[in-house]
């Protein structure tokens, strides 16, 4: 930090400012900040306890070096046409002249001016610099600025390059005083003031406010410094016109001064990249929305196909209900045709009665509910198959909209990687949509069929008390109806009509059709069961094996939305504070 003692008031903005720096990180890092993001932050925070640092840039033959060395008064750094300066040079305070090797990716040098115990100078390379490397290091280094020096010169003012550098500039918010260098090749004041006007009208237009200007001759300065001819000196330092600006530099900015823009640099830089990381989480927000509004429909398409199979499946279910109805209505007209007293001598023969009753009741009743049943498995599982392919296409569509709408490259430049956040995201959404083409690319409708067939058989031999065995469901119901046949036909004994006399008949009518009613329903209770209980746990089964496929989708959108909700929160409290100690700092420093 500067030297000086500071108040009560400079220590609490001070403190409070780097509270803010450091609780910036914490968002920052949940949202995948790019690693040189949180660099120029560290930097940021470090800067409040280093000395002023005064950055010059511009254009690499602007004269950047020779401005320096008119500052320094002498030859310090070499000057030329070519790029001279191919690192950046830290010049600091030093009892004797010289370079003291590297620090931080620096050249180190050292100069013996009072005013450098005050004030660290950056010299970089140039804006325009052919050499990529040299101008990607001096863009790095604008953060780091606590006043940025931009030189310019009256031979290419204001070139393309320079609008360029001074829009990034711009966006770090940092003070810039603007150096209109090498106005000795100008003939008259009047050329020199319509260059400083044009100079001042583009800066204005670039950085929002009137910059203030200085224009100057850094040769004709360092020739006045070095001179022993002291009318020479005299007429040299005037027509340099260096000594406004050599004064700004170290008297107008007085340590008041200094202080104010040290502490507005860190504000400046946090500034910049909570606004920036504030458009990103809403950005993320935006995608989490649609994320979000992904899941739901498809909840909504699960619980519609689940309300429509139940729907569907009550109307394939009335086929076999049907079909015992139906066979019920054929045993009430049996009894009726047989047992009567003009039947009396077929009643007595047992076996012809239970002949008649298989040929005329049951007929083809087992048949039949195979049949149906192995119909409502085969629309089971073809709808089952459907929803998958449903999935499937909506997914395979939603990743094809988003590959361009990602968050990824965050800020500049432009070769950042993409963020976990996206990559996790995608990942994501492609793995629900590789299950759900797996299980479509994989789906065997008979193996699905015959195991379902063979759930149901088992449940029916379940209930009905009998073995199963390997035969089919058709056989099944066979031995079921069976014994309802046994039992019915069982009342229809001869022995027991001859015991009770031809006036019984009509009771043992109406007993055998109630008997046959009763065993058909407990028939028809225990099949609907059965087929039933399958269809709910194969349904089920179906829902369950989309939502785990969906599973880690969801809860990545859900906790992510919580996270960036909370990291929002705290971006716009750290936004805001950040504009209360501007404030501050401007009203109190």
């Amino acid at each position: 930090m500067l030297r000086r003692f500071l108040t009560d008031t400079e220590e609490q903005l001070l403190q409070a400012e780097r509270r803010e720096l450091l609780a910036l990180r914490r968002p920052l890092a949940h949202l995948d900040a790019a690693a040189e993001d949180l660099d120029v932050l560290d930097r940021a925070l470090l800067q409040l306890d280093e000395l002023f640092l005064l950055v010059i840039v511009g254009e690499f033959n602007a004269g950047k070096s020779a401005f320096i060395n008119a500052l320094l008064g002498q030859r310090f750094l070499a000057e030329g046409v070519t790029p001279t300066t191919t690192e950046i040079h830290l010049i600091k305070y030093g009892a004797d002249a010289g370079s003291t090797g590297m620090a931080g990716g620096m050249a180190v040098m050292t100069y013996p001016v009072e005013w450098l115990r005050d004030i660290n100078i950056v010299d970089t390379p140039g804006a325009n610099a052919i050499i990529q490397r040299h101008q990607q290091i001096t863009e790095e280094f604008v953060p780091r600025a606590d006043l940025i020096l931009f030189v310019t010169s009256v031979e290419r003012p204001f070139s393309e390059s320079e609008r360029l550098f001074l829009a990034r500039i711009r966006a770090w918010g940092k003070k810039v005083v603007v150096v209109l260098n090498k106005i000795d090749i100008l003939e008259t004041t009047a050329d020199v003031e319509q260059v400083v006007a044009f100079v001042e009208t583009n800066a204005r237009e670039l950085l929002g406010r009137r910059p203030t200007v200085f224009p100057i001759s850094s040769r004709q300065a360092r020739q006045a410094k070095e001179t022993f001819d002291a009318d020479e000196r005299t007429r040299l330092w005037a027509a340099s016109r260096f000594e406004p600006l050599e004064t700004y530099i170290l008297r107008t900015l007085d340590e008041r001064e200094r202080l104010r823009l040290k502490l507005a640099n860190p504000l400046g830089v946090a500034q910049k990249l909570t606004g920036r990381y504030l458009a990103v989480a809403e950005a993320r927000q935006t995608l989490l929305r649609e994320d979000v509004a992904t899941v739901r429909t498809i909840e909504a398409q699960l619980a519609a196909y689940e309300a429509d199979m139940r729907r569907d499946f009550r109307y394939h279910l009335s086929h076999v209900d049907n079909v015992l109805y139906a066979m019920s209505e054929r045993g009430n007209r049996f009894f009726d045709d047989t047992i009567r007293l003009a039947r009396l001598f077929d009643l007595i023969n047992a076996d012809r009665v239970r002949g008649m009753f298989e040929r005329q009741v049951i007929a083809d009743t087992t048949a039949q509910v195979e049949a149906h049943t192995h119909e409502l498995i085969d629309w089971l599982v073809d709808k089952d198959f459907q929803q998958w392919q449903a999935v499937m296409a909506y997914l395979n569509k939603r990743i094809v909209h988003h590959q361009d709408h990602i968050v990824g490259q965050v800020g500049e430049p432009s070769s950042r990687l993409r963020p976990g956040f996206e990559t996790n995201r995608q990942a994501l959404l492609q793995s629900v949509g590789r299950a759900a083409h797996e299980v479509v690319a994989t789906y065997d409708k008979d193996a699905e069929a015959r195991a379902l067939a063979d759930s149901v058989q088992m449940a029916v031999a379940q209930t009905a008390l009998v073995e199963a065995g390997a035969i089919g469901l058709g056989a099944l119901l066979v031995k079921v109806l069976a014994a309802t046949l046994a039992d019915v036909s069982g009342v229809l004994a001869a022995g027991a009509v001859a015991a009770l006399g031809f006036y019984l008949i009509p009771n043992k009518r109406r007993r055998a059709k109630n008997d046959l009613q009763a065993k058909i329903g407990d028939l028809r209770t225990r099949l609907t069961r059965a087929i039933t209980d399958q269809f709910e746990d194969e349904l089920g089964r179906s829902l369950q094996r989309i939502r785990e496929a969906m599973q880690p989708y969801t809860r990545f959108v859900e906790t992510q939305q919580a996270t960036l909700g909370d990291t929002e929160t705290a971006l716009t409290a750290i936004q805001a504070n950040l504009r209360d100690l501007g404030k501050k700092l401007e009203e109190d420093v």
